[in-house]
């Protein structure tokens, strides 16, 4: 999964493959089907009033911007594997802590950046004030990191196990 370390993300060589394949889209058929619908666009006259041109330039610049974030995310990437089931929290783990030592107000989360956010299982940031809290933490100790407000929070470790998603 990832891991941030200053500025590397650790990658298992089966999400680096997905990213430079989404980039390999992105930079090749993607580019030439919105140069398309720009051209098309464009020979509808007036500019000032061309909606469907507007729209593809808007697609144009999302889309090349998340060229640059694949770009700069596969340049410091580094791949290796994902981590070890020992109990500590790490990047790429699936965590569950509970608020204040209280067993029945608990949170499970997948530790991992937004290139892994998944639609079954919230997902925290390492760099989060809660991702930065527990990592490095294992099960069973108590943990503390910064809300919002300023004030510190606790929280104990119940489980840390690698994402299998």
């Amino acid at each position: 999964m990832t891991q941030t370390s200053e500025n590397v993300t650790w990658l298992t060589q089966e999400a680096y493959n997905k990213l430079k394949e989404e980039l390999a889209y992105l930079t090749g058929p993607a580019r030439t089907e919105i140069s398309a619908k720009i051209a098309a666009a464009r020979e509808e006259g007036d500019l000032r009033e061309n909606g469907g041109y507007h729209a593809a330039k808007e697609e144009q610049g999302k889309q090349e911007l998340r060229v640059r974030q694949l770009t700069q995310l596969l340049e410091s990437a580094k791949v290796g594997e994902a981590p070890a089931a020992n109990g500590a929290v790490a990047p790429g783990m699936v965590v569950t802590i509970a608020f204040d030592g209280d067993e029945d107000d608990t949170l499970t989360f997948l530790l991992a950046s937004r290139e892994y956010a998944s639609t079954d299982i919230e997902t925290y940031s390492p760099q989060s004030p809660l991702g930065s809290g527990v990592i490095g933490h294992k099960v069973g100790d108590d943990a503390e990191y910064e809300l919002p407000n300023g004030k510190a929070a606790s929280v104990k470790i119940l489980k840390a196990e690698p994402y299998n998603g």
